[in-house]
C-alpha cells in the first residue's frame, strides 16, 4: 500500500510539473485567438511588423489555418527553422494533430535548442515590434574571420 502511494505521488509530481509548460503554450495561443477575434486588422498588423512579412503573405497564411494563433506559429516557426511559411503550412499540414513539438522538429528545430525549449515553454510575444537585427559587421557565424 505504501509503494502505491509512492507511485501516485511521483506521478502527481511529474504531471504537475509538466502542465506550466503545456499551459504555456496553449495559454499564450488562446490569448492570441482571442486578439485576433476582437482586433482581426491589429492582429494582422503586428503579425506584419514582427516578422516583416506583407499584408497578402500573412492573409494568405490566415486563410490557411485553422486558428489566427496557427498563423503566428507558422511564422514564428519559420523564423526559428530560417523557412519561408509555405514550407511550414506544408509541415504542419503533413503533421496535423501531433502538436507544434513534431512540426518544429520536421522543420529541423532540434530537440533541447534554444529554440525548441522556447516553443516548450510557450516563451513568446506578440508585441508587433520587429526584431533586432545584429549590426551590419557584427555578426559571428561561419566564414568569421578575426
Amino acid at each position: 500500500m505504501r509503494r502505491a502511494r509512492m507511485i501516485i505521488a511521483c506521478l502527481a509530481l511529474v504531471v504537475g510539473l509538466a502542465a506550466p509548460a503545456y499551459a504555456g503554450l496553449d495559454g499564450f495561443l488562446a490569448g492570441l485567438n482571442a486578439q485576433a477575434k476582437a482586433d482581426p486588422r491589429g492582429f494582422s498588423l503586428k503579425l506584419i511588423a514582427q516578422f516583416g512579412v506583407g499584408p497578402v503573405e500573412v492573409q494568405a497564411v490566415l486563410r490557411s489555418v485553422a486558428a489566427p494563433a496557427d498563423a503566428f506559429m507558422c511564422f514564428q516557426l519559420g523564423e526559428f527553422a530560417h523557412q519561408p511559411p509555405d514550407v511550414v503550412l506544408a509541415a504542419m499540414k503533413t503533421e496535423r494533430g501531433k502538436g507544434w513539438g513534431v512540426v518544429a522538429q520536421r522543420l529541423g528545430i532540434a530537440p533541447g535548442s534554444p529554440e525548441f525549449k522556447a516553443l516548450k515553454r510557450g516563451d513568446f510575444a506578440l508585441t508587433g515590434k520587429p526584431k533586432a537585427k545584429p549590426a551590419a559587421g557584427k555578426a559571428k557565424g561561419k566564414g568569421h574571420k578575426k
